[in-house]
């Protein structure tokens, strides 16, 4: 016994086997048109690696720029010099010459010097050979400065032992017994320069009140004072009384008197 035919499905959307009750009215509501996007073209979209690559390149310009702090009334301009080709064996651009200008009205301020003076040394006062010269030599062999007080008492001093016409007689201007070979100051020494020499020793040695007014250097008649009240001279210059301090006579001894 065959079965009856099952009616034909109806071609189209499946059914879900549950039916929408009818509107009052036996009439069935119309459905809802879906809504459409706008007719126009999709966005551009990149993929990610072109998304990530252009990135990466506008970050890299930002950084490539300074940012320079700028105030209200100064507007900072970036200029991009074009960089300089130089050709081989050609010189290249010269920098601009900086100059700086300086108020006329400004004053230098003031420098001080320190004075400088010379003395004349051993070869310099033998050629020149005087008793003034010699009187030098003796305050340089001594290391005392040779100021005008120091040089006046030593020519009054030469003075009162020879007198200026002879003043190197036997080379003992002082009559210098110490390493003259002859007591009581009656000895010699080969030139000039040697009996320099001795006189300042002598002095150093046995002399201290004579040697502190060579040192102090400012007072001739106080260093006389120390001569006479010392045992140079046994007389002790009658303690001033036959001691002259008017102006000694300069007088050149003869060369081969100093050795030369």
């Amino acid at each position: 016994m065959q079965s009856a035919p099952l009616p034909a499905r109806a071609r189209g959307r499946r059914s879900s086997g549950r039916r929408r009750a009818a509107p009052a009215g036996g009439t069935r509501a119309p459905r809802s048109a879906p809504a459409r996007r706008p007719q126009g073209r999709r966005p551009l979209r990149l993929p990610l690696h072109r998304r990530l690559g252009v990135a990466l390149a506008v970050i890299g310009l930002v950084c490539g720029f300074s940012i320079v702090p700028t105030d209200d009334a100064l507007a900072a301009t970036l200029v991009m010099a074009p960089a300089t080709v130089v050709a081989p064996g050609h010189p290249g651009p010269v920098a601009p010459v900086q100059r700086l200008a300086v108020d006329a009205t400004i004053a230098a301020p003031p420098i001080n010097r320190d004075n400088l003076n010379a003395t004349d040394g051993l070869q310099t006062l033998a050629r020149q050979g005087t008793n003034e010269s010699w009187a030098r030599l003796v305050l340089m062999f001594g290391g005392w400065q040779q100021t005008d007080a120091n040089v006046t008492v030593m020519l009054r001093w030469m003075r009162q032992e020879n007198g200026p016409p002879d003043w190197w007689n036997r080379n003992n201007p002082l009559n210098n017994g110490y390493g003259s070979g002859g007591g009581a100051g009656l000895g010699s020494y080969p030139d000039l320069i040697t009996a320099a020499e001795y006189c300042a020793k002598n002095l150093q040695r046995g002399y201290p009140a004579v040697v502190a007014g060579l040192v102090a250097g400012n007072d001739a008649n106080a260093t006389a004072a120390a001569i006479w009240a010392s045992p140079w001279a046994s007389s002790h210059y009658a303690y001033g009384a036959h001691w002259s301090t008017a102006p000694v006579q300069i007088v050149q001894a003869p060369a081969s008197a100093w050795g030369l």
